[in-house]
């Protein structure tokens, strides 16, 4: 699942494709995507005639904003947009199209069909869900020491499973999690309410810095992602640990070691971090 870099990443690449372009006809060929309005002919003929705006995001969620309208798009594990020509054959497993008036189409394609979008009136987007309950984020002034601090010692779940919660703080998935906890040097299946003050502190300063470098680098390509042009992130050449299972620690050498963690596959170096 695409995760803030990523998503970040396709929020920037969308903002230079279709900013200021009218739509004219929109077509949605998978209905269950559209969860707001529950009349899918409501979605499209209030996006017809409105201009893209801005491109937004809220942890995972890309908020594209018209005229009068927030469109919530989650990507979930497979989802991507694409901007072609209207005379490009369109590839299989597009599900939503928006015709725009100068001749070109913003396409999403989604392979499992698990991305969703939400229409709200302007203004409105934020007081709902899917968004209403979401933590602060990272790169935030809402996202302090403190308000990490506060979170964790009220949890009596492991830290993996905690930082995966985005009431906590949104954007960080399994990638980054496991990622963020080895720079930080913190077991995975710790109990939140275990970390020392300092402890606490270098993870915060490793979430920020992870996901900045991953931004950076364009996210990470771990199967199947791209951005809106069609280009693959590079922040997985970066990786300590996730997805390098049997690997050598690129710190101290050790194997590194794959666990399940909340249900979540999880790797992390049994000698860099050392459950206490």
């Amino acid at each position: 699942m695409p995760e803030l870099p990523e998503v970040e990443t396709v929020r920037r690449t969308l903002e230079a494709l279709v900013l200021n372009k009218k739509i004219k006809k929109v077509s949605v060929f998978w209905p269950k995507m559209v969860k707001m309005p529950d009349e899918v002919e409501q979605f499209k003929d209030a996006l017809v005639g409105q201009t893209v705006v801005e491109i937004g995001r809220r942890g995972k969620f890309l908020v594209i904003y018209t005229s009068e309208y927030a469109l919530v798009s989650h990507l979930r594990m497979e989802g991507r947009y694409g901007l072609f020509q209207h005379d490009q054959p369109v590839e299989p497993h597009t599900h939503v199209i928006f015709e725009f008036t100068d001749g070109t189409e913003l396409r999403y394609k989604d392979v499992r069909k698990f991305g969703t979008m939400h229409l709200f009136a302007k203004g409105e987007e934020f007081s709902v869900l899917p968004l209403s309950q979401l933590g602060p984020e990272p790169f935030s002034n809402e996202f302090t020491i403190e308000q990490l601090t506060k979170k964790l010692k009220s949890t009596k779940r492991s830290i993996k499973t905690a930082l995966l919660d985005q009431k906590i703080v949104v954007g960080l998935g399994n990638i980054y999690v496991d990622e963020a906890l080895f720079r930080a040097r913190i077991h995975p299946e710790r109990m939140a309410d275990s970390l020392t003050k300092k402890e606490t502190e270098r993870l915060y300063k490793e979430i920020v810095d992870t996901l900045s470098e991953a931004v950076e680098k364009g996210g990470s390509t771990i199967r199947s992602y791209v951005n809106s042009q069609g280009q693959i992130g590079m922040f997985q050449l970066e990786l300590f640990v996730y997805g390098r299972k049997g690997e050598e620690c690129k710190v101290c050498a050790t194997p590194l070691e794959k666990i399940v963690v909340g249900g979540r596959g999880t790797v992390f170096c049994p000698k860099c971090q050392k459950r206490k």
